[in-house]
């Protein structure tokens, strides 16, 4: 169903807050509404994709499981370059990522033995990612990737856009094009997202929560790369990345994976980087971040202190502009 009157249609996006699905059930072929579940035809995707149809059903009825409209639309309105990402180089946020690196010391230590990525690149990331633990975001995973999926429906997304269209620049055209791209892209992750939760015995989709983008945990996974280079650090038997000694060998994992090697030049560092993050702004703070810690590293093993890492030597320098 296509809106024709725009207040109509902002009255009923919210009844999305209250929507559910039933999977594994026959319904009769209706034009959907937003009285109609919106989740359903997801449902119906997943299941024929081989999940569960039972824990489907349980998920999608859980009152905490909505359509994150407020969360989704940042996808569309975001701009990378207007972070503030100096707030990460002042002398208080390097004091207090010295100070991670003391705390946190031998877990690094072992990150760096296993994986050969320094100690301060892996703290880099963690303070820009989430103040290394103290911000993680309060967007519920489940839901901001189930919401985005959705949109796959072309119902869902017109209806969207009577949302959307005057938070965003975008033509109606444009707007199209990236939600079936971000619909498509959303739905991997959210069947990684579902695998994760299978594997680690959780059954409340609500519980993960994270940035508006699906990201969660200390250093802000999204679940593919959860189930791919996600590690469990301290060998309790599960991968949880809520807690410091899996989120650190998980960064150290991710990095190695994507080429991360001691003393390598800086145009190389930024390009791993990259990986993590496809912004300049992001990855030349990372590597100014690293730059800092590795020079007070310096300064506090020539006064006879306790090292945080070896010196590497051929260091990256400030960040590419």
């Amino acid at each position: 169903m296509v809106c024709m009157k725009k207040n109509t249609c902002i009255a009923l996006l919210a009844v999305l807050l209250f929507t559910a699905c039933s999977c594994g059930v026959p319904k009769t072929r209706k034009p959907p509404t937003f009285e109609h579940e919106i989740f359903d035809k997801l449902c119906q995707k997943l299941e024929h994709d081989g999940f569960d149809a039972k824990k489907l059903n349980s998920y999608y009825k859980n009152p905490a499981v909505t359509f994150e409209q407020s969360g989704i639309s940042l996808f569309f309105r975001h701009n990378e370059s207007r972070l503030n990402y100096d707030q990460f180089l002042d002398e208080a946020s390097i004091r207090k990522a010295r100070h991670y690196m003391d705390t946190h010391r031998i877990w690094l230590i072992k990150a760096e033995q296993r994986f050969g990525v320094d100690r301060e690149i892996i703290t880099a990331v963690l303070l820009v990612e989430t103040r290394l633990g103290t911000f993680l975001g309060g967007s519920k995973t489940f839901n901001i990737l189930s919401s985005l999926a959705a949109l796959s429906d072309p119902d869902n997304r017109e209806m969207f856009w009577q949302y959307i269209q005057p938070l965003t620049d975008m033509t109606h055209g444009e707007y199209d094009r990236r939600a079936r791209d971000k619909s498509q892209w959303a739905y991997s992750e959210l069947k990684s997202l579902l695998a994760y939760m299978d594997r680690e015995g959780l059954t409340d989709p609500a519980a993960i929560t994270g940035s508006y983008a699906g990201a969660s945990g200390i250093p802000q996974f999204m679940p593919s790369n959860i189930m791919k280079l996600a590690v469990d650090g301290d060998m309790d038997g599960r991968v949880d990345l809520y807690t410091h000694p899996d989120a650190i060998m998980s960064v150290a994992s991710f990095l190695h994976f994507h080429g991360w090697k001691p003393g390598m030049d800086h145009k190389d560092a930024y390009n791993v980087l990259l990986n993590y993050n496809r912004s300049s702004y992001y990855a030349n703070t990372i590597l100014e971040i690293y730059e800092k810690l590795q020079k007070q590293n310096i300064v506090k093993r020539a006064r006879g202190g306790k090292p945080w890492g070896r010196n590497r030597g051929n260091r990256p320098g400030p960040g590419i502009s």
